[in-house]
């Protein structure tokens, strides 16, 4: 039986809870996880998460042939010489790029989340996907669901997407062992399933985005599983589609 384990918010996260034979999947529904995604699908080489706009810089100076793009806001704003993190905005952009993203949260819970075993990037996108290749990859691990939640607060629309994902694995036919906290999430989205948008436009992050003009891409991110991308941690560092890993050397 699988033991699974759901965080509130990233502040929870630490290195105990991490350490060993640990499985971590990351959701910022609002939007980094779901941009990782979205990016990935629409040809991204690669995501690299950074904890602010400063190293997001730094690291694009050591690449070269324009062959990065810096991604970022905070506290929504996009950052001055960065794209919006918004996906719908960054299609025709990103094919064959290097993404460098750096977000108020979801890219930080990334960065702490580096000592487990494994780390994903889920989002409402792409958790079927990546409760597959938890399901033909696994190996006894505790799986830790993350949400990012936001300045140390909760968000709803990750505890959504985390019992969306909870319920996912269910359908695969995974035995779960659940703490009260991935019950928890679990339950409240069978009680919403038909409304995610609701959730998303309700939650304190999208008020913020429809008030930006932003919801189309609210409409956008809350599509169930309407893409196949696996966003994985590659040496602590780099986030890529799994199912590109047999092409390239790491």
């Amino acid at each position: 039986m699988t033991k699974i384990h759901l965080l509130m918010k990233k502040e929870e996260m630490n290195q105990q809870k991490l350490s060993g034979n640990k499985t971590v999947v990351v959701f910022d529904i609002l939007l980094a996880t779901s941009t990782i995604t979205a990016t990935l699908e629409f040809g991204a080489k690669e995501v690299i998460p950074v904890l602010n706009g400063k190293e997001a810089v730094e690291i694009s100076e050591g690449i070269k042939n324009n062959e990065a793009i810096l991604i970022g806001e905070y506290n929504g704003a996009t950052l001055d010489g960065f794209h919006s993190p918004n996906p719908l905005a960054l299609r025709s952009v990103v094919n064959k790029k290097t993404i460098i993203l750096s977000t108020t949260n979801g890219t930080i819970a990334l960065k702490n989340a580096q000592a487990a075993k494994k780390v994903y990037a889920a989002s409402i996108l792409n958790s079927k996907s990546v409760v597959n290749h938890i399901r033909q990859t696994y190996d006894d691990e505790t799986i830790i669901l993350v949400c990012a939640g936001s300045f140390g607060h909760f968000n709803i629309e990750d505890f959504y997407g985390a019992g969306y994902f909870i319920d996912c694995l269910l359908s695969e036919s995974i035995q779960l062992e659940m703490t009260d906290s991935s019950l928890a999430a679990l339950h409240f989205y069978r009680s919403f399933k038909e409304k995610e948008i609701e959730i998303l436009a309700e939650s304190r992050v999208g008020k913020m985005m429809v008030n930006y003009g932003f919801e189309a891409e609210l409409h956008f991110v809350s599509q169930k599983s309407i893409f196949n991308v696996v966003p994985m941690m590659k040496n602590g560092k780099r986030i890529v589609d799994v199912k590109l890993s047999e092409k390239t050397a790491f």
